[in-house]
């Protein structure tokens, strides 16, 4: 849980700092006093702080984003005694529209870049790892609603709506349905080449949030055991079980792959006491059925609960399985700069395409707003519980598109709402008042604290 915490810190950390620096530098381009630059929100107090010439610089203790006061501006500080007096020249209300347009927009335009020089540093540095389709000779493993879609064993994915299937990805059928809401999935199947039309029922269900971990189809690969784990509630080598030994069926139901006997083994009734699982193990050339000592554990602190995603749902196994690398042999692509510069233009662009195309099904009822919220919980819980540098880095690219994207919202109080009225004024010549734009920037202050505690409340309910 610390991991995850201390990963999804740093992460936020660095986006809010460089965000705030964008609006930072453009203001001091353009002569613009800024009088606080703040890592955090700070009321009533700061952990750090220290004066540097006309810019109070410092470390709030509440970590819900960062800002810079910038003299003469409307913002969230509602600072009325200095918007009565008269403009002063190094005042951003004092300023040209074209100059504040450009201050506001900084912060967006910084995390913009940083997104494709994040997502470009880690094409660079690890390349691209992915599994092509051609190798999966024998075709996918479909779950039971996967099958219930249309697919079936063996099948090899060619398209899913207009997204191309060369490269096999277990969510690609989950993101062609719920994002690009894709009408058809064509696969090959027997040597012939069928189109399987997806039932509009398929969007709404699958992006329910009890939904999301829901798999159309996995690799085709055994439950193989790689090692046992040193410390097991399970005690898997009391029971009998080896490495290498391949797991068939879980009290007597067959699970020829992998996901099969996960959704076996978690599908089991939730104890507080030892429970015991057969399980039907080939060893060689010989089967045998071993009486497994399981225990959930229902008794998890709060904060388990909400950084461990499977906490709810799944024992400890007490062993562990061999990875896809042991069954497939999978490409890794390298790239040159120039070449890692274009994919991370190629890959933040996709990514932003992907989150306009989701709120596009969202404003279409397709994807209910509840289920696609999320508060810092569930953003932390994406960095995982062990610290892995390329993913983070991925996650941190993910979010500095995402910071810029809701930032862009025309919503007051959010960068996208000053550059609504900015627009306005450019375009028609009128400037908003002052007046106005506080009362504007306090509803939409509002709103968003509202928004905020209504993600964090689903979460919590999610998980308790």
């Amino acid at each position: 849980m610390w991991i995850t915490i201390a990963q999804f810190i740093l992460s936020l950390s660095i986006l809010i700092v460089l965000h705030e620096l964008g609006h930072f530098s453009a203001a001091k381009w353009f002569k613009t006093r800024v009088e606080k630059f703040y890592l955090f929100f700070n009321p009533y107090f700061s952990l750090f702080k220290v004066q540097m010439g006309e810019t109070e610089y410092g470390i709030g203790w509440l970590p819900l984003g960062g800002y810079v006061k910038i003299s003469g501006m409307v913002d969230e500080s509602f600072d009325s005694e200095q918007m009565a007096g008269p403009p002063q020249p190094y005042e951003f209300r004092s300023k040209p529209a074209w100059q504040r347009l450009i201050i506001m927009i900084g912060g967006v335009t910084v995390n913009f870049i940083l997104g494709i020089l994040l997502f470009a540093v880690v094409f660079f540095t690890w390349g691209e790892k992915y599994l092509p389709s051609s190798e999966l000779t024998d075709g996918i493993a479909v779950t039971e609603q996967g099958y219930e879609l249309g697919l079936r064993d063996g099948d090899k994915i060619l398209k899913v709506g207009e997204l191309s299937g060369d490269k096999f990805s277990p969510g690609l059928v989950n993101k062609g349905i719920i994002i690009n809401n894709a009408k058809t999935i064509e696969v090959q199947r027997d040597g012939k080449v069928q189109t399987i039309n997806v039932d509009p029922k398929w969007g709404p269900y699958l992006s329910q949030y009890e939904n999301k971990d829901i798999r159309l189809v996995s690799l085709k690969m055994p439950a193989q055991i790689s090692g046992l784990a040193e410390k097991s509630k399970a005690k898997a080598g009391e029971a009998g079980i080896k490495k290498e030994d391949i797991i068939l069926a879980v009290n007597g139901q067959k699970t020829a792959y992998m996901d099969q006997f996960i959704e076996a083994f978690i599908a089991q009734p939730k104890v507080d006491a030892a429970a015991e699982t057969a399980l039907t193990l080939l060893r060689g050339s010989d089967t045998l059925t071993v009486s497994y000592s399981t225990l959930f554990d229902k008794k998890k602190t709060l904060g388990q609960r909400l950084f461990n995603r499977e906490a709810d749902k799944q024992r400890r196994l007490g062993f562990e399985l061999y990875g896809s690398d042991q069954f497939y042999d999978f490409k890794r692509e390298t790239f040159g700069i120039g070449e890692a510069l274009g994919k991370g233009w190629s890959e933040s662009w996709g990514f932003l395409g992907d989150q306009i195309s989701a709120f596009g099904q969202m404003f279409k009822g397709n994807i209910k707003a509840k289920d696609s919220l999320g508060s810092f919980i569930s953003i932390g819980k994406l960095f995982g519980s062990e610290w892995d540098w390329q993913r983070f880095w991925k996650m941190t690219a993910m979010l500095s598109i995402l910071l810029a994207f809701f930032n862009l919202l025309p919503i007051p109080a959010l960068d996208g709402g000053y550059v609504m009225f900015l627009l306005w004024e450019s375009i028609t010549g009128i400037k908003v008042s002052d007046s106005v734009m506080e009362k504007a920037t306090m509803i939409g202050f509002f709103l968003l604290i509202g928004f905020m505690i209504y993600a964090l409340g689903l979460d919590i309910m999610r998980h308790i």
